[in-house]
C-alpha cells in the first residue's frame, strides 16, 4: 500500500493489493480443503466438457441443447475464476491479490453470474414455447432468436458488471487490506471503503433486482403457463413426461438464484459474512460442479445419447 497525498493522507491509503482470507485459516484443514476443491475443480471441468460433447449430437440439435452448452462454458468459466487461485491459496501463505487483479476477478465473476441468470430465464421461455405453443415451436426458436436471447444475455452481463466492478473501485479503500472472503466479490469489498456506503447499498439491492429478481420472475411467470398447461393433458402419464422436460433446469433455478439472492440481498448480521461466503461458494463451485449430473441423470435423451456413444466406441 501507498499513502496518499493531501490533507487525508493519514486516513486514505491507496491499495496495490488485497489479502483473500480463504475459506478457513485453520493449517490443518488446507490440505482437505485442496484435495476437496481439486477433485470438484476437475468434476467440474470434466462433466461440462462431456456436455459439450454429447449435446453435439445431430439428435440433440434444438434449442434446448444449445443453451445448455451455452450454460456449460459459463460454468466452466466461473469456476476458472475462481478455483484455481483458491486452490493455490490454500497451499500458500502468500493469499495477497493485486488491485488489478482483483478488479479482473470481480467483473468476471459478475460478467458470468449475471449472464447466467439471464440464459436461465431464455431457458425457461425454451420451455415455455415448447410446452404451451408446440405448434409454432421450430419457428419461434429458431437459431437467430436462440442466438439473440444469448448474446443480449451476455451484452447486459457485461454492462451490469462493467457498471457494478467501477462503481467498487471508485470507493475509497482504507484500514485492512484482507478480504474475509475466498474471491474478490462486492459485499466484502464494500466493508473495506473507509466512507458512507449506504447509497451504494441501495445500487447493489438495485442490480440484484434487475440481475436476480427480474429474470426470476419471468422463470415464474413461464412455468406457471406450463404448469397451467401441463394439467390440462389428460394422462398422467403425459403430465409426467412433460413435466419431466422441466424437473432439471427447475433444480438448477431454484439452487442458482437461492443462494444468489441470499448473498446480494440477504440481511444482515454479525455472521452473516461467513454466511454469504459459502453461498458464493455454491453458485461458484458446487452449482457448476452439479449441472452436469442434474441435465445428465434426469434427462432420457442424453442418456440415450451417452450410450449410443458408448457403443460406437466399442465397436471401433
Amino acid at each position: 500500500m501507498k499513502a496518499t497525498e493531501g490533507p487525508e493522507a493519514g486516513n486514505h491509503t491507496l491499495m496495490t493489493k488485497f489479502v483473500l482470507s480463504g475459506l478457513s485459516n485453520h493449517p490443518e484443514l488446507q490440505n482437505l480443503l485442496f484435495s476437496t476443491f481439486c477433485f470438484i475443480y476437475i468434476t467440474t471441468i470434466v462433466g461440462n466438457l462431456l456436455i459439450f460433447v454429447v449435446t453435439v449430437h445431430p439428435s440433440l440439435h434444438t434449442p434446448m441443447y444449445f443453451f445448455l452448452r451455452v450454460l456449460s462454458f459459463l460454468d466452466i468459466s466461473t469456476a476458472s475464476i475462481v478455483v484455481p487461485r483458491m486452490l493455490v491459496n490454500f497451499l500458500s501463505e502468500d493469499r495477497s491479490i493485486s488491485y488489478v487483479g482483483c478488479a479482473t476477478q470481480l467483473y468476471c465473476v459478475i460478467f458470468l453470474a449475471a449472464s447466467e441468470c439471464y440464459i436461465l430465464a431464455a431457458m425457461a421461455y425454451d420451455r415455455y414455447v415448447a410446452i404451451c405453443n408446440p405448434l409454432r415451436y421450430a419457428v419461434t426458436m429458431n437459431s437467430r432468436v436462440c442466438l439473440s436471447l444469448v448474446l443480449l444475455s451476455c451484452c447486459s452481463g457485461n454492462v451490469v458488471s462493467v457498471v457494478q466492478t467501477a462503481w467498487v473501485f471508485t470507493l475509497p479503500f482504507c484500514g485492512p487490506r484482507r478480504i474475509n472472503y475466498f474471491f474478490c466479490d462486492i459485499p466484502p469489498l464494500v466493508t473495506l471503503s473507509c466512507t458512507d456506503t449506504s447509497s451504494y447499498e441501495i445500487q447493489i439491492i438495485i442490480a440484484a433486482v434487475l440481475v436476480i429478481l427480474t429474470p426470476f420472475g419471468l422463470i415464474l411467470v413461464s412455468y406457471a403457463c406450463i404448469i397451467s398447461s401441463i394439467l390440462k393433458i389428460s394422462s398422467a402419464e403425459g403430465r409426467r413426461k412433460t413435466f419431466s422436460t422441466c424437473s432439471s433446469h427447475l433444480i438448477v433455478v431454484t439452487l442458482y438464484y437461492g443462494s444468489g439472492t441470499l448473498t446480494y440481498l440477504g440481511p444482515k448480521s454479525s455472521n452473516s459474512q461467513d454466511i454469504k461466503k459459502v453461498l458464493a461458494l455454491i453458485y461458484t463451485a458446487i452449482i457448476p460442479t452439479l449441472n452436469p449430473l442434474i441435465y445428465s441423470l434426469r434427462n432420457k435423451e442424453v442418456k440415450g445419447v451417452v450410450i449410443k456413444i458408448i457403443a460406437e466406441l466399442r465397436k471401433t
